[in-house]
């Protein structure tokens, strides 16, 4: 292997000494008054080379290394937050800064054990992010570092937190409905309990939204965030009578038991029931017909938190929502009394 080129080599093939192309190479020959022929000798002289800095080094002298760790607990091995990891790399990059990416999968030890060694390579930020949005406690060795959350929020210390904009994504999602003359036998699918974050927000805003237009859920099927538990419970709901002329999935995983349940039963989307759902994961693209979803900003999030953690945005409160788009698709159509 080629020996790594060094700043010496630069300054032997520009014929100058090593202080001062360095100081050409960072940007201090104005301020050093050095000649525009030398400059110019300097760079001529990299350019040849292909010198590139050693970073490390760099960063042990200043304790700069541009560097930014991504600590998770299952986002980077998951495909359906996978957009968190994809926004944080590229949004780190575009600020020319790399980007460590780590998965603790809620072991205490081991998250312990990554923080301690990314402190030990002089990682100038972190960000602190989570599957699903929920209230998290920082490993003490973040404590004191310069954090940003992602997808999470905490009580411990003051730091920003970029979350999705559930309440509001709530409000959409009832809205696609009411716009579209459904206004009774409107059915909740999904968990919607104090522990979900999602659950409770998306919840609270389709309430609201319902409410200001003078009506209400027709009620709420109760079932897990997974496929098959939506199918059992809203076959079971189907098969007990129970009509709707639409549904609100907290989920697309919930609408995907939703629609297995309603196939099974000679029903269909949006003939017999209009859809709606949350996540905009790949399954709404899949399903047949195509699922109304309101989406997880994921790429936005991680971008945004970024750049508040390198200072290019400054909050004026610590908690950043960011709205979740509307993907308007084929499972929702007027209501019959519209």
């Amino acid at each position: 292997m080629p020996s790594r080129v060094t700043l010496q080599d630069v300054a032997v093939r520009a014929d100058t000494s090593r202080t001062t192309a360095h100081y050409v190479l960072t940007g201090r020959d104005r301020e050093m008054r050095i000649a525009e022929e030398t400059r110019r000798r300097v760079l001529r002289a990299a350019n040849e080379l292909r010198y590139r800095p050693d970073l490390m080094a760099r960063g042990l002298r200043t304790r700069v290394t541009r560097t930014i760790a991504l600590i998770t607990d299952t986002i980077a091995t998951e495909a359906y937050a996978g957009g968190l990891v994809h926004g944080a790399l590229a949004a780190a990059a575009g600020h020319g800064h790399l980007l460590f990416v780590c998965e603790t999968e809620e072991d205490p030890a081991l998250e312990e054990r990554l923080v301690g060694e990314l402190a030990d390579r002089h990682v100038d930020a972190y960000l602190y992010a989570s599957m699903f949005t929920r209230d998290v406690s920082l490993p003490a060795g973040l404590r004191t570092q310069r954090v940003a959350l992602l997808n999470c929020r905490t009580s411990q210390r003051k730091c920003p937190w970029v979350v999705p904009d559930e309440r509001r994504g709530g409000r959409d999602a009832a809205r696609i409905l009411l716009e579209t003359g459904h206004r009774e036998g409107i059915w909740l699918v999904g968990e919607p309990n104090e522990q979900v974050v999602a659950g409770l927000e998306r919840t609270a805003g389709i309430q609201e939204t319902l409410r200001a237009a003078g009506t209400a859920l027709a009620g709420t099927v109760h079932c897990t965030w997974w496929p098959e538990s939506a199918y059992e419970e809203f076959g079971a709901f189907l098969d007990g009578g129970g009509r709707a002329s639409a549904v609100i999935c907290l989920n697309d995983r919930v609408a995907m038991g939703v629609y297995q349940a309603l196939t099974a039963r000679g029903l269909s989307v949006p003939g017999d029931v209009s859809v709606v759902s949350f996540d905009d994961s790949d399954l709404a693209v899949w399903l047949q017909p195509p699922l109304t979803s309101v989406a997880l900003p994921h790429r936005e999030m991680a971008a945004r938190a970024v750049r508040l953690l390198l200072g290019r945005q400054t909050p004026t409160e610590l908690e950043v929502r960011v709205p979740m788009p509307v993907r308007l698709r084929e499972s929702v159509r007027p209501a019959a009394s519209a």
